[in-house]
C-alpha cells in the first residue's frame, strides 16, 4: 500500500484506527485496519470517498 495516515482517533500506537492512502495513480483511495494491515482493503474512486466524508461531517 503506498504512503498512509492515520486517522485523526488513531491512539497513537497504530492499533485503533484506519489508514487512508491515494492509489499510485491517484484513480482510487485505500483504506485498511491498521490493525491487519496485510489483510483486505476497501478501494473506493475518489469521488465515492469525497461523498463518504461529506456524510460524515469532515472533510
Amino acid at each position: 500500500m503506498p504512503a498512509s495516515r492515520a486517522g485523526a482517533s488513531s491512539s497513537g500506537d497504530g492499533n485503533d484506527c484506519v489508514e487512508v492512502a491515494m492509489s499510485p495513480g491517484a484513480d482510487a483511495v485505500l483504506v485498511r485496519d491498521s490493525k491487519n494491515a496485510p489483510g483486505d482493503r476497501l478501494t473506493l474512486a475518489p469521488a465515492a470517498w469525497t461523498d463518504f466524508l461529506g456524510s460524515t461531517g469532515r472533510r
